[in-house]
């Protein structure tokens, strides 16, 4: 294949990704995590078709981190056609398999967009793109609120090693979490009642721990700041 030749397939295939990344981009799902009260009957998560004219398929489901089964929650719909410009709810409820009591549990739900294909159409990149978010059960008998866990965790260095503690009964999401100026980018959620042992790297200087973590409506807590 020649040189001219090359280069224009190779501007075809760049075409291709950025025609369907942008297709695949109309999809918008309303938050970035659902909050499932137990004494409540169902949570909703809206999803979206930003695309002026483009349908998706919209398929969407509960799994548990790292697992391959679903979790415990049951979508409604689980498969739909969303027109351009429309939008619909989602409406999850728990099937009432057994959980903690004393404590939040995490899921995660995802939303997977299909792009449809015009009739006729060959050789078509389709990228199709799953949107996940968390799920928290929270129990009605927590104590405390969950606004507060973030200030309530405890930090200690230990050889080369950061333990982090949490009390509460709540998931504390980090938004940043850092030791003078090393951020620990690593660390992304410490479950409730529970301790992450953190091996920090070689070069990791400073007296005091800084983070802030991410609220229920998805924003940034203030920042908090302990010696150790």
């Amino acid at each position: 294949m020649g040189k001219k030749n090359s280069l224009t397939l190779f501007f075809i295939i760049i075409s291709l990704f950025t025609s369907q990344a942008s297709y695949a981009g109309g999809i918008v799902v309303g938050r970035t995590r659902v909050i499932y009260d137990a004494d409540k009957r169902e949570a909703s998560l809206s999803v979206k078709n930003n695309s002026e004219s483009n349908p998706f398929l919209i398929q969407s489901w509960v799994d548990a981190d790292g697992e391959k089964k679903r979790g415990p929650f049951i979508i409604t719909p689980p498969l739909f056609r969303l027109n351009a410009q429309q939008e619909t709810n989602l409406r999850i409820s728990y099937n009432g398999t057994s959980l903690p009591a004393d404590r939040e549990s995490v899921f995660y739900v995802n939303v997977k967009a299909i792009p449809s294909t015009p009739k006729n159409t060959k050789n078509e990149l389709k990228l199709v793109v799953n949107t996940r978010i968390k799920l928290f059960y929270r129990p009605t008998t927590l104590s405390g609120k969950s606004f507060e866990a973030p200030k309530m965790l405890t930090f200690t260095r230990n050889n080369g090693h950061l333990i982090i503690k949490n009390p509460s009964p709540y998931h504390v999401v980090f938004s940043s979490l850092s030791i003078g100026p090393t951020f620990l980018k690593e660390v992304a959620m410490i479950a409730p009642l529970s301790q992450l042992d953190v091996v920090l790297p070689a070069n990791t200087s400073g007296n005091s721990v800084k983070w802030d973590a991410i609220n229920d409506y998805g924003g940034t807590t203030e920042r908090y700041e302990k010696p150790l």
